[in-house]
């Protein structure tokens, strides 16, 4: 049986199409009679309302569409996941691409959701494909996440400076002094955030520094991770820029024969799911990340609601990560009195009471 069309469903309930269409979009009033003789008519009829159609009418898709610069990776995935439940909850879909970190390729990515999409969420951790994003969306709402805060625009950014203050203050409360940071890629503005912060708090606390090139990868922080092993007089701490390079760089330095966190303590950032999981546990700075997704929907779909008004949202959220400590940073004091412990304990014989 071929699908039941508007006009099928005008028939059965018989009302105009116009009645039908006022019924389904809540554009328009209809006596209550009306409108329970036409939604016995949809249900009876099994009728579904075609998205395109409507959007032709209305101008509206009820699509979002999402600009990342990878898909690859539990951060994304979580992202993702907060964006896809705020979404279905007010109605709308998600069409998701990922930019590659490429300028020209989130161009073109903008440029194919024209018209399909009623708005933009773009994350961008460069300055320049942020703001180019922003120009090639024309009239379309936008907004602008992580690294592409924007002046008179909705956007949401991590307060990654502070963050990155407050795990090398940690560090330093738990006895460390010889702190190394792993950095993310070099133009990332998250990365760089980071990298001020601990140079910023390392020289407060009239410390020296080392920093070792990383990627965001967990590839790259197990490169870092054997670096740091190799060096002489070799780090009591790691801070890596994100999670998934220290557990690179914990698992390198494990490798290595470092314990974690008996020789080396270490700190990441983000908070994702594996964080918790690995052993022992990596101390890092919490980004809710789902709720930064969910968020980012949100202000979208009332930015989009909005669009034209007055008093349409513009402003700047910032995300403020707290610290989540693990086993990862055991003080060092506390380390030493574990060893000192075990190496004077007397083992009892079979039997005997202890």
């Amino acid at each position: 049986m071929k699908p039941a069309t508007i006009r099928d469903v005008a028939r059965r309930a018989d009302v105009s199409v116009a009645s039908v269409s006022r019924v389904l979009t809540g554009a328009g009033a209809v006596t209550d009679a009306t409108r329970k003789r036409v939604m016995e008519a949809v249900e009876a009829l099994q009728y579904v309302p075609h998205s395109g159609a409507r959007s032709l009418s209305t101008s509206k898709t009820n699509t979002v569409g999402v600009i990342l610069p990878d898909l690859f990776g539990e951060y994304f995935s979580e992202l993702i996941r907060g964006m896809d439940l705020a979404a279905r909850a007010l109605g709308f879909h998600l069409i998701v691409s990922s930019s590659h970190d490429d300028a020209e390729e989130a161009s073109a990515a903008i440029r194919s959701m024209r018209g399909r999409v009623d708005g933009l969420i773009v994350l961008s951790p460069h300055l320049g494909a942020a703001n180019l994003a922003a120009s090639l969306a024309g009239r379309l709402p936008i907004l602008l996440m992580n690294g592409g805060a924007d002046a008179g625009r909705p956007s949401i950014v991590v307060d990654n400076h502070g963050g990155a203050v407050a795990a090398v203050e940690h560090l330093i409360s738990t006895g460390r002094r010889r702190i190394v940071h792993v950095a993310g890629p070099t133009g990332n503005l998250e990365a760089e955030a980071r990298l001020a912060g601990y140079l910023e708090a390392m020289a407060a606390a009239g410390l020296p520094t080392t920093v070792v090139e990383g990627a965001f990868t967990k590839a790259s922080g197990h490169e870092a991770g054997g670096k740091i092993a190799a060096m002489s007089p070799r780090p009591d701490a790691v801070f890596a820029a994100n999670d998934n390079m220290a557990i690179g760089a914990m698992l390198a330095l494990q490798e290595a024969g470092v314990r974690v966190p008996e020789d080396m303590a270490i700190v990441g950032f983000d908070d994702v799911p594996l964080a918790g999981l690995v052993h022992p546990g990596l101390t890092t700075l919490r980004i809710n990340i789902a709720e930064m997704g969910r968020r980012a929907l949100e202000r979208l779909v009332s930015h989009i609601q909005s669009a034209g008004a007055a008093d349409a949202d513009a402003a700047c959220e910032v995300v403020r990560p707290e610290l989540v400590v693990r086993p990862s940073t055991t003080p060092a004091t506390q380390t030493r009195a574990s060893r000192a412990s075990a190496a004077t304990a007397v083992p009892h014989s079979q039997g005997e009471n202890p």
